[in-house]
């Protein structure tokens, strides 16, 4: 754990904390990879990954996260949390976990997993008949 992982991981929390997809790109590499599993095919590159954290935004407006622990290592953070907000007024919460790598002080790749077991049964969605095609 270096001073400078911790620098970059509070920004980081704060640029997404503000809904602001240009801060949160400002961190990533030009080469960055954005990946969340089990709901989406992963985005390369700064530009479609800020497209793709933009259409976050809009699909879930009032996104907030609640950090439960974070584990630095060389080249690599990992970070626990809660995920909340609401979709079409239906209200979420459900745990994650990012998996970040870094390069030249940047994130390189970000590697997203969420409860989307959890995040569907909240929606009213049936996981089964979601995950059966």
């Amino acid at each position: 754990m270096s001073a400078e992982q911790i620098a970059l991981a509070t920004r980081y929390s704060a640029a997404w904390g503000a809904h602001d997809p240009d801060a949160i790109v400002a961190l990533h590499t030009e080469d960055t990879v954005f990946h969340m599993h089990g709901m989406a095919e992963p985005v390369i590159g700064a530009a479609a990954t800020r497209r793709a954290i933009a259409a976050l935004f809009v699909q879930w407006p009032d996104i907030q996260f609640q950090r439960k622990t974070a584990y630095f290592g060389d080249g690599h953070i990992v970070t626990e949390y809660v995920v909340s907000g609401t979709v079409d007024g239906a209200p979420f919460a459900c745990d994650g976990v990012d998996v970040f790598q870094l390069r030249d002080g940047r994130l390189a790749r970000k590697d997203t997993y969420l409860d989307t077991i959890t995040y569907q049964r909240q929606l009213g969605l049936d996981p089964a008949a979601t995950n059966a095609t």
